[in-house]
């Protein structure tokens, strides 16, 4: 197979690849998934994730069948990815995809959720040291001892669940027995090294030999050091010369002597003949001994049998899991139930929001929401067109909704107490664009018919479609597409001014309404954001121009707001201020 052959990989992207990995290598690392790999190797991070997740979930991909779809996808795994306790665990959130397969899916759910327990079991002092294990495996580069020793932290720590059941079969004190050794070797293309303070003979011949290298390189500086002291004859010069090694190296006169040359023709050849022997008698010592102790370290190692490369594959899951764990903590989520058709949430909150919201419950299609409180949604209607005031959180609502079905899609919790998700094909999510033109409107219909017209269920998430042309003509377009979802037998939420227009609605579509309710003491816009089924929402201009008449600071443009108001309703307008207790400068 040839690096072109992957989505996004071109001939430059080939090409250097194959320059910093080798073809085999490249390949490996985009069927791992390995987007640190391609990143070290030059290729940048947003289109190694983007590579990545074709390689790995094109199908799941192409369930996001627009860009605002998309771009919820990819703020949602930005999200996550903030939570992850390494480098590799953010990497793998990142090339996340929607599952085709819903075994899988729960699968998943199955292995987060038990994280999450897992994490929120830790008291403060655990987590922290939990974080500290991971940051110190990313620190070192992730080599076996750092896995290996951030394995042992996470066996202290106790965590629960099937995604750590692994370590608990481990042998804790063999492990620590291969951790101490693995820390003293180091893998060169020579071999194994062992390092220093692995074993004190080894240090110490090292040093001996590091003390000869250095006197050999300076012989003549030996010779004339010596012929200071007043030598008088070879014979004298020979025993000076081992004396002054013997002085200047810590190294013992009974081993020099041994590496002395006997033949030698004069003084220079005496000492350069038996420094140069000394440092290969030296050396061959302090190889034998780093043979021996690699040996022993290597045994240690071998004693822990198979538990090292367990450690060494579970520390790359339980980070991922885990990962996972803490952003379904720190964000509520819970557990959605997968179910082939419809979608519902009780409660669900927007998770790209802020702060306290207010949840809200909703569904359209075939539902059940055990528990419910009122209001209780409509079971059946496929279709909802959804009205209300401006900023009423309509648009707010549909990105939660489509936060709700990315996130079931690739086995993840959802931000909703509960929730039933259906299996969906194809999610069309559409923003408000506001850009009034022919291309626009042509863009927007190439991009929502398609997959609703496709194979496989389709879930409709769109927002005023009067944005893009004419009222009329716009009431025209959405009623045709309401029909068109009803007729495919998809779901869909239409958000829209001109619910008045549409009628009549097909049987399987109802209008829902969001309602505000004032102004705050702040002059704030106060808003029920729970739907109210079966109801048209109002538009309240009057608040928003009450608003206007009390934040104006000039007179002359006080008036124009106040001639305004008297055009949407003098009398509410006039209410709404007595409700915040204003009163004109």
């Amino acid at each position: 197979m040839s690096l072109e052959e992957y989505w996004g990989i071109g001939p430059k992207t080939s090409e250097l690849l194959a320059e910093e990995l080798g073809v085999e290598d490249a390949i490996r690392a985009i069927e791992a998934g390995s987007v640190g790999t391609l990143v070290g190797a030059g290729v940048a991070r947003g289109r190694a994730t983007r590579i990545l997740r074709r390689a790995h979930g094109e199908a799941g991909l192409d369930t996001l069948a627009t860009g605002d779809a998309r771009s919820v996808y990819d703020e949602l795994l930005s999200l996550a990815a903030e939570y992850a306790v390494t480098d590799g665990a953010a990497d793998r959130i990142r090339v996340l995809t929607p599952l085709s397969d819903r075994a899988a899916a729960a699968e998943r759910l199955d292995e987060v959720l038990a994280a999450r327990d897992a994490w929120e079991s830790l008291d403060e002092g655990e987590r922290r040291r939990v974080l500290e294990a991971f940051e110190e495996y990313d620190a070192a580069g992730g080599t076996d001892r750092a896995a290996v020793e951030a394995v042992l932290a996470l066996r202290e720590a106790e965590l629960e669940g099937e995604a750590f059941d692994v370590l608990a079969g481990l042998d804790g004190a063999d492990l620590r027995e291969a951790a101490g050794a693995l820390g003293y070797l180091r893998e060169t293309d020579g071999g194994l090294e062992v390092l220093s303070g692995a074993d004190e003979e080894l240090d110490r011949a090292r040093e001996r030999l590091a003390a000869a290298e250095e006197l050999e390189g300076s012989a003549l500086d030996v010779i004339e050091s010596v012929r200071e002291a007043g030598t008088r004859d070879l014979e004298e010069f020979r025993g000076a010369v081992i004396e002054y090694v013997a002085g200047e190296s810590g190294i013992d006169r009974g081993t020099i002597r041994a590496a002395a040359v006997e033949d030698a023709v004069d003084s220079a050849d005496f000492v350069s003949g038996t420094l140069r022997a000394l440092v290969e008698e030296l050396e061959a010592d302090a190889e034998t001994r780093e043979r021996e102790v690699a040996g022993s370290l290597r045994a240690a190692v071998e004693d822990a049998g198979s538990d090292v490369e367990t450690a060494v594959e579970a520390v790359s899951d339980v980070a991922f899991s885990l990962s996972l764990g803490r952003f379904a903590a720190e964000y509520d989520l819970r557990r959605p139930e997968l179910v082939e058709d419809g979608m519902a949430v009780r409660n669900a909150r927007n998770p790209f929001l802020p702060g306290e919201v207010q949840p809200v419950t909703y569904a359209v299609g075939p539902h059940e929401i055990p528990e419910s409180e009122s209001p209780r949604p409509p079971v059946g209607d496929r279709v909802a067109v959804l009205t209300g005031a401006n900023s009423g959180g309509k648009t707010t609502l549909l990105e939660t909704l489509c936060a709700v079905a990315v996130l079931a899609s690739m086995g993840l919790p959802v931000p909703a107490e509960a929730a039933r998700v259906g299996s969906f094909d194809h999610v069309v999510f559409h923003r408000r664009h506001a850009s009034f033109n022919a291309g626009v409107l042509e863009s927007t219909l190439r991009s929502v018919v398609p997959p609703l017209v496709a194979d496989g269920r389709t879930l409709m998430l769109v927002d005023e479609f009067e944005a893009i042309t004419e009222p009329g003509r716009a009431a025209d377009l959405l009623n045709g597409l309401v029909g068109l979802t009803v007729e495919r037998d998809a779901l869909g939420v239409f958000v829209t001014h001109l619910a008045a227009d549409l009628e009549p609605l097909p049987a399987a579509a109802r209008i829902d309404g969001i309602f505000a309710e004032g102004l705050t003491p702040e002059l704030e816009l106060r808003v029920d954001y729970q739907p109210r089924f079966g109801t048209v929402g109002r538009s309240t201009p009057e608040f928003i121009v009450s608003r206007l008449v009390a934040n104006a600071d000039d007179r002359l443009v006080r008036q124009g707001f106040e001639e305004l108001a008297a055009a949407v309703g003098q009398e509410a307008v006039q209410r709404t201020l007595s409700d915040v207790r204003w009163t004109p400068d």
